[in-house]
């Protein structure tokens, strides 16, 4: 049952980049929400706070014990030296681990139910295909659209764009380490019901750019915060050759303050 008035984690907001892509802002609606939801993914729950998103519940794990929950805790603690047993992980990689998170909340915000969304990553050490959402015909008779993501978390965000992002996206734009692709799609095919067989063929069009759109999307401070920042955060996007601008998305997450204290403190909150 719906709860009247119930927080939205994210708010999120189309705005203009240049003409060469289309940009999503994203900013923290309900912090308090958005921690809790981070949580439950964390825990392995994202089947779970998938429900939560689309029913406007209150946030809670559908069900939980002490180790799930020290589990949990460790994945968003910052360990930046070896030792035994673990506490912890490296700065870069817990934020990331979150980052990615949030980035999932977003395009589960933003697209409904109507999608088949890879679940986030539940391992701060996990390398690999940071985010793929595939959109159906009626029917699920085959693919309309493909939208791989690259989340990245970074104090050096145009660097980090223009040196990560777009060489990850030029191989997928390319079909290299294509298989990670069509096993993804075919095992987020498979929920729409469709039986083996005809969801590996509905796969193969995974790999047609004419229904192919990248989604880059960048943890930012207030100071890239702006059309002009955003423009040149994102120039370079149009590398992807062949598609159309609607094709290319630049999403930036604003955050208050520095980006590392911020993820401290958020992460202390979902603990």
């Amino acid at each position: 049952m719906t709860e009247p008035d119930m927080p939205i984690a994210l708010v999120i907001n189309d705005i203009p980049i240049d003409e060469h892509c289309i940009g999503d802002r994203w900013q923290v609606g309900d912090i308090n929400q958005l921690a809790k939801l981070v949580a439950i993914i964390v825990m392995g729950q994202a089947t779970h706070a998938a429900c939560i998103l689309r029913e406007l519940t209150a946030a809670a794990p559908a069900f939980t014990n002490e180790s799930l929950q020290n589990e949990a805790i460790i994945k968003l603690t910052v360990q930046e030296k070896k030792q035994s047993p673990r506490i912890g992980y490296p700065r870069w990689q817990r934020d990331g681990l979150i980052f990615e998170t949030i980035s999932w909340i977003a395009a589960r915000q933003q697209y409904g139910a109507d999608v088949f969304l890879k679940d986030p990553h539940v391992s701060a050490t996990t390398q690999g295909l940071d985010g793929l959402m595939i959109e159906m015909e009626p029917g699920g008779l085959g693919i309309t659209q493909t939208t791989i993501f690259e989340d990245k978390c970074s104090e050096d965000p145009r660097g980090t764009f223009i040196d990560k992002v777009i060489p990850a996206f030029l191989d997928r734009h390319e079909n290299k380490r294509s298989a990670e692709l069509i096993a993804s799609a075919a095992s987020l095919i498979k929920l729409s019901g469709i039986d083996d067989e005809a969801a590996i063929r509905a796969a193969e069009r995974v790999l047609d750019i004419k229904f192919r759109r990248y989604r880059a999307s960048m943890a930012v401070t207030s100071e890239f915060d702006t059309d002009e920042q955003r423009k040149v955060l994102f120039s370079g996007y149009d590398a992807l050759s062949g598609i159309e601008a609607a094709q290319r998305v630049g999403a930036s997450f604003v955050v208050d303050g520095e980006l590392r204290d911020w993820f401290d403190a958020f992460a202390e909150q979902a603990v």
